[in-house]
């Protein structure tokens, strides 16, 4: 390994030049204007696979924005590891929040900052660089490996989901490799074996044809914010456990051994206040941060609207609100009974004045890899032996539903190496990636793919 590493360190430069040629792309899956953007990126990944001697790559059209694949034979009898990662990033907004311009890559800080780069071209980058770098130095690989790589893992993987269940024997693999989430704190390895689900809704009310004049018509008709409100309230209990009858009849509780894991973590109140700037830790009685955030189901609204919200006073009783709320999941939740009872709830507690509707948008399955899984303990011991302390188990809060997907279609195990950080603002204006991770992240790679070997 110590050949690797050094060429690692005396590449890194490079290796960073390029990650800013391909955070450049603006790849943004949800905006329709930046399509050739992202189809420029997907060819500029395939050309680079190529670049670096992987044997076979290329661009598959989709519906959607297009796939990657690429395949690199390693010797006769030895297992098959496929690098999943995504090339889409988010919308940029609000501009004027950036320090500096979200496509014009800065370092500043020991940080790479710009869109996209802990979310998920710093990372996905870090596998191109470790097989490089065994491909330079030694001309082969000590396993095969497949990469796959989408653009609308931040819209929902449509396109994947279609094509998957149709691609399984060329997906054909062992095991599959994700970096596309956080370590617990820099400088501490810790790996996750878990990720939450997510169902999301919009519910809109009208109890009117227009706007009316709060005094000829207040206490005379419905309002359609008090009502939205009251209903959100009566989600949540003193507890802040949602109410929604037979919400956790499924949830698999926090195991002992999970229990033990949790205790070696920091309990999180600390972090979370100084990453999000909130007063105080709020959430789910009888459980830790932590557990709160990661292992345990939510519901949230994220957006609430209605009436008048200009400058000044306006006395207007609003015709129309709306709503969207969002439950992460946790196993064993079902999204789809999640869904049924949510709708049925809100069909029960809306009063027969307002009219609904009700849309179900987006969401995916919950995901879990056993602890005693023997790829997962080998990725331990591998960010081990590069950080120089003990790996930590934990489960992420966020979804990444392809991994639930692929995970079912390959039955295959799927190992989440993360090495972004919670405080990198993914999603947010000053989105970063941490140097030191990116470059430990190549070295955790190579360490990785030699012991899948053995």
């Amino acid at each position: 390994m110590e050949k690797l590493f050094g060429f690692v360190d005396q590449q890194i430069d490079r290796f960073l030049d390029e990650l800013k040629t391909l955070l450049r792309l603006e790849s943004i899956s949800a905006d329709p204007a930046k399509k050739t953007a992202c189809a420029t990126t997907a060819q500029w990944l395939a050309d680079h696979l190529k670049a670096i001697g992987v044997r076979e790559s290329r661009v598959i059209p989709t519906a959607g924005h297009p796939l990657v694949y690429g395949f690199h034979p390693g010797p006769a009898g030895a297992p098959t590891v496929l690098i999943y990662g995504h090339y889409d990033v988010q919308p940029v907004d609000p501009l004027e929040l950036w320090t500096t311009p979200p496509f014009e890559p800065t370092i500043r800080d020991g940080k790479i900052f710009g869109r996209g780069t802990t979310d998920d071209k710093g990372q996905l980058l870090i596998h191109l660089k470790a097989v490089e770098t065994m491909l330079k130095l030694e001309g082969k690989l000590p396993v095969s490996v497949k990469f796959l790589f989408e653009g609308e893992e931040e819209v929902g993987s449509e396109a994947l989901t279609a094509w998957l269940p149709g691609n399984k024997e060329l997906l054909a693999c062992d095991i599959v490799l994700v970096s596309d989430s956080s370590m617990i704190a820099k400088g501490q390895p810790s790996i996750n074996y878990g990720l939450r689900g997510l169902i999301y809704f919009q519910v809109d009310l009208e109890t009117a044809t227009g706007d009316l004049h709060s005094g000829s018509f207040g206490g005379g008709v419905a309002n359609p914010i008090n009502v939205l409100a009251e209903l959100l309230a009566s989600m949540k209990d003193e507890n802040n456990r949602v109410t929604i009858p037979g919400f956790y009849d499924d949830v698999l509780e926090i195991t002992a051994e999970e229990q033990a894991n949790y205790a070696l973590l920091p309990e999180g109140t600390a972090e979370l206040l100084a990453s999000s700037g909130a007063e105080m830790a709020y959430g789910e009685a009888g459980f830790t941060t932590a557990q709160r955030i990661s292992a345990r189901p939510t519901l949230d609204a994220n957006g609430i609207w209605g009436g008048f919200s200009g400058e000044g006073a306006k006395t207007v009783l609003p015709a129309r609100a709306g709503l969207k709320v969002s439950m992460r999941l946790v196993p064993n939740q079902d999204p789809k009974k999640i869904a049924a009872l949510f709708k049925d709830y809100v069909e029960k507690h809306t009063p027969k004045a307002a009219r609904l509707k009700i849309t179900e948008m987006h969401g995916g399955r919950w995901f879990m890899c056993p602890l005693t899984e023997p790829a997962l303990r080998k990725g331990a011991a591998s960010l081990e032996e590069v950080y120089g302390k003990q790996c930590l188990f934990t489960r992420e809060g966020g979804s990444i539903p392809i991994v639930a997907d692929m995970a079912a279609v390959l039955e295959k195990p799927v190992v989440l190496m993360g090495f972004g950080l919670n405080s990198e603002q993914a999603h947010a204006p000053n989105e970063h990636f941490d140097l030191e991770n990116f470059q430990r992240g190549i070295k955790t790679s190579l360490l990785y793919l030699h012991k899948l070997a053995q």
